[in-house]
């Protein structure tokens, strides 16, 4: 498995990050325990060396079957989650807070849940506006300065915010929204990490499942499914009806495309973020073995400057929006 830098950070991953988003039993539909631990064993084993994942994950539950899931394992890998959200007292996710007290309150709460002394790298979920900044660097400084973290970043900032970031301490990486339907980040922020050395985590790699090439026109999504909303976070209408089907159209072009060189439409997608020079990680989920399997064998394929632009030129063919030309969402 290929390793990359995280930016300076000093930490280093496979190029290959494995997302636990689907594992959490709740915003991807139900999900079989054992074989999700399955595939976190066949992760492990194909070389793959950070597993994402967030407090507000099921909520909460995607980092327990984690950490029963990598066991004595766990000193092998780069560990990352995310803090930032409450709760109120049914469990219930009502508001962002990167507040002192809620990041520091959350991060014990993530050590315990990940059955772990340390994470190697914690993210600000997303950008809390009522919060200053400098409060919540400094909540993330001092779980530095004490070894609870080994480094800290963000997820969903876009350059301005991280800017003021950079005046208060020093983030490691910035998690961000990345694959062939959302190009936002080529706009301005893949700029910003270059030129700062900032590690670039790209998560729903695989457009949330359109990219496997398993959706028809006839697939639906019920509550408490996210996609059942039609909408990426409020900003993107991917699961929205006609551009869901303008996309399928795309991916139907795509899986013959990938075929030409004996590869499938999901290792496509995995190897077109993998050619951005800017990306260190591309975080991809799966809940079985085999999805896995498929997944580490886009590492190797090099995907070349003529493969992309016959990519572009399918997008244009079905007149697919990228939304390079919209602001980052926040």
């Amino acid at each position: 498995m290929e390793q990359r830098r995280l930016g300076k950070s000093g930490l280093t991953t496979s190029a290959i990050g494995f997302g636990t988003w689907e594992m959490g039993g709740i915003n991807y539909g139900e999900i079989d325990e054992s074989e999700a631990i399955e595939a976190v064993h066949s992760a492990l084993d194909n070389g793959i060396t950070l597993f994402d994942t967030a407090a507000v994950y099921g909520p909460r539950f995607s980092e327990i079957l984690l950490a029963k899931a990598l066991g004595n394992r766990r000193k092998d890998i780069v560990l990352v989650t995310k803090v930032g959200f409450r709760w109120d007292d049914e469990g219930n996710v009502p508001a962002k807070d990167a507040s002192w007290a809620s990041v520091t309150e959350g991060t014990e709460e993530c050590l315990q849940r990940l059955e772990t002394d340390w994470i190697d790298l914690l993210l600000i979920h997303w950008p809390d506006h009522k919060t200053p900044t400098e409060e919540t660097i400094g909540a993330l400084e001092d779980l530095k300065s004490v070894g609870k973290i080994r480094e800290y970043g963000v997820s969903n900032y876009d350059v301005p915010m991280m800017e003021t970031c950079a005046r208060y301490g020093t983030i490691a990486a910035n998690q961000i929204g990345y694959h062939m339907f959302d190009r936002r980040v080529e706009a301005k922020v893949f700029d910003y990490c270059r030129e700062q050395d900032l590690g670039f985590m790209g998560y729903g790699t695989l457009a949330f499942g359109i990219l496997t090439g398993a959706f028809t026109p006839d697939t639906t999504f019920e509550p408490p499914d996210w996609r059942s909303q039609g909408l990426i976070f409020g900003d993107i209408p991917t699961f929205e009806r006609e551009h869901f089907l303008t996309e399928l159209r795309v991916v139907e072009r795509l899986k013959e495309f990938a075929a030409g060189s004996d590869h499938t439409v999901a290792q496509l997608a995995i190897s077109w973020v993998l050619s951005r020079p800017e990306v260190s990680v591309a975080l991809v989920g799966a809940r079985k073995p085999s999805e896995v399997e498929e997944n580490v064998a886009a590492v190797d394929w090099r995907i070349t400057s003529g493969d992309k632009a016959e990519i572009d030129r399918i997008f244009e063919g079905e007149g697919c929006r990228t939304f390079v030309d919209l602001p980052q969402a926040t």
